[in-house]
């Protein structure tokens, strides 16, 4: 195949939306985004779910190991390239992924680090029903057992972490409410998405490991469970008339379909 074709992989897109290519390689790219309209609407998707790297980085910088994360950053190669305005918001991703990996080794939970992302449009129906459940599959892929080890909460500190959310959000939940049967209840947390608040309930099942809740406000209007799979995981979602749900995890389908329809009608009640 002409390599002039060839359909670039999420890294080389990556790296072309963070102006680190040569300008034959990006003008390649650039001529196969205006060919092919499924790599250019990859293109567009990864480039606006970029993090906002400076601001989530920082938690990790205060707990990782230094040395082992400037290691890891001055492995990583600087391509000479000419950033163009368009790109140049991204600038320093594949450094950012290089100390997320440093963390990670280290055992340090990312889920602190907020997921502020610049979408840079309305939040609308559309982005509501597919993008924020694209945004927290890609997180939740990287959490493992050993990122919610540790015992499970007392009633009381899982009731106050609760009402952390509660506050932002206008709901009212219990430990009662947002309990999974046989799953270990781990944290609660309120991160961020599209400058919206996003709250995140953290599970750990004893067989398929990490499992989250997470609701964001919603006014898109109500909408039935349905389920689909996102990175190797299975997500029932649903939406009432002021906020949208997501419950996601490794658990088998059927079983995913169970607890999804416990929790929502719980917190319909």
């Amino acid at each position: 195949m002409n390599t002039k074709h060839t359909i670039p992989s999420d890294e080389d897109l990556t790296a072309f939306i963070d102006g680190e290519l040569t300008a034959e390689e990006a003008a390649r790219i650039e001529a196969v985004v205006n060919e092919d309209e499924s790599t250019a609407e990859r293109l567009e998707f990864l480039a606006r779910a970029s993090l906002p790297f400076k601001q989530a980085f920082a938690p990790l910088l205060a707990e990782a190991p230094r040395q082992k994360l400037e290691t890891m950053l001055a492995a990583i190669p600087a391509e000479p390239s000419t950033k163009s305005n368009a790109t140049a918001a991204f600038a320093g991703r594949r450094r950012f992924l290089g100390a997320l990996a440093a963390s990670l080794v280290a055992g340090i939970a990312i889920d602190r680090a907020v997921i502020g992302i610049g979408i840079g449009r309305s939040f609308s129906a559309k982005d509501e029903n597919s993008e924020w459940r694209a945004v927290v599959a890609d997180y939740i892929s990287l959490y493992t057992p050993e990122t919610l080890a540790g015992p499970v909460p007392e009633r009381d500190v899982q009731a106050a972490q609760l009402a952390g959310l509660d506050e932002k959000l206008g709901l009212s939940l219990s430990p009662e409410a947002v309990s999974l049967p046989g799953i270990d209840f781990k944290r609660a947390l309120m991160l961020q998405y599209d400058g919206k608040p996003l709250a995140q309930i953290a599970y750990l099942d004893p067989e398929t490991g990490p499992m989250a809740l997470c609701i964001v406000k919603s006014d898109a209007g109500s909408k039935a469970p349905d389920l689909e799979s996102r990175k190797g995981l299975n997500v029932i979602y649903w939406s009432n008339e002021t906020h949208a749900f997501m419950l996601i995890g490794r658990i088998p389908a059927d079983r995913m379909k169970e607890l999804g329809e416990v929790v929502r009608r719980r917190l319909s009640a």
